[in-house]
């Protein structure tokens, strides 16, 4: 006659065998799931814009916000409000005062003064709107829908491209001057009082 204790030894060791080990805290099996990241790839982040941006409507055809043509370098400085940087070459000089920090391709757009007096602003990117709804990008067509009476004549360097220039609609002296390429596209603009607002070279 078989023992019976062998016998249930026997049969409890048949049935942990048959059990599968239950995993390691270590292995892959076991580890906690890692989620997803969440950070964007970089073909989805948007870069930040480079430079400072006037507020919308800032600049108008009567020079930008309190600071009017002719406004001194004092009051462009105070309409502003942050930090600018530029200084006359000469007593009486013609120079721009450009909003820091500068875009390290140039500028975005700057304030010229004559004589001590802001004379002009001159815009070279497409997120900043000039008054009366063009901006940079336009081609000729949609800113003549914008600008109806403006006048057009040859860029004095560029063959093909275009000076556009439209008056302040409501008689006051500012005047209004997109430049465009050869494709006819505007790659800048101006607004300021003549004949500041018509020197092709800047200040140059």
């Amino acid at each position: 006659m078989r023992n019976p204790l062998i016998i249930v030894f026997v049969a409890c060791a048949l049935a942990a065998c048959d059990r599968s080990p239950a995993p390691d805290a270590t292995t892959p099996e076991a580890a906690t799931p890692t989620p997803p990241s969440t950070v964007a790839s970089p073909s989805t982040v948007t870069p930040p814009a480079v430079g400072p941006r006037p507020a919308e409507g800032a600049i108008s055809y009567m020079g930008f916000g309190p600071a009017h043509w002719g406004a001194s370098e004092e009051e462009v400085r105070q309409s502003w409000g942050r930090d600018m940087d530029g200084t006359p070459n000469e007593p009486n000089g013609c120079y721009y005062l450009f909003p820091l920090p500068r875009a390290d391709s140039g500028y975005r757009f700057g304030f010229m003064l004559e004589a001590g007096k802001l004379s002009r602003i001159d815009v070279r990117v497409s997120d900043i709107v000039a008054p009366g709804g063009g901006r940079v990008g336009m081609d000729e067509a949609a800113l003549r829908a914008l600008y109806p009476a403006m006048t057009k004549e040859p860029h004095k360097y560029t063959k093909g491209a275009l000076n556009l220039r439209a008056m302040d609609p409501k008689g006051g002296t500012g005047v209004l001057v997109f430049e465009t390429d050869e494709a006819g596209k505007a790659v800048a603009w101006r607004v300021g009082v003549p004949p500041q607002v018509d020197y092709v070279e800047g200040c140059g």
